[in-house]
């Protein structure tokens, strides 16, 4: 399998902060999100591009960002990361939508780096 962890300097302040205070948290953490993975058969492109529509629907803008670059380092083009956003548009409505696939868009123009 693939290497799934994010490239240093990639990580939230915040996060990284959180786990700084409580390495045994962030350990957890990393375990439970190894252990997801690991489990069914779905493969890393997919499971990000799911990831991306998790965070369109609870509204996160950087885990969008996230989970599209990460998207993008396992083969996934634009144009299915924004399908993967616009399937919002009935559950969440427009407003919610346009705001998420104009934060895709800004990870999509950056690239992986």
């Amino acid at each position: 399998m693939a290497n799934t962890e994010p490239k240093p300097g990639k990580l939230p302040g915040t996060y990284l902060q959180f786990i700084q205070k409580y390495p045994e948290l962030g350990e957890a953490h990393e375990q439970v999100a190894k252990a997801v993975d690991a489990v069914g058969p779905l493969d890393r492109k997919t499971c990000e591009l799911i990831k991306v529509g998790l965070s369109v629907g609870a509204g996160l803008e950087s885990a969008v960002r996230s989970h599209v670059r990460r998207a993008m380092q396992h083969g996934a083009t634009p144009e299915e990361i924004e399908q993967a956003v616009l399937l919002a548009m009935n559950t969440l409505g427009f407003p919610r939508t346009v705001a998420a696939w104009s934060w895709a868009r800004v990870q999509i123009e950056r690239g992986v780096d």
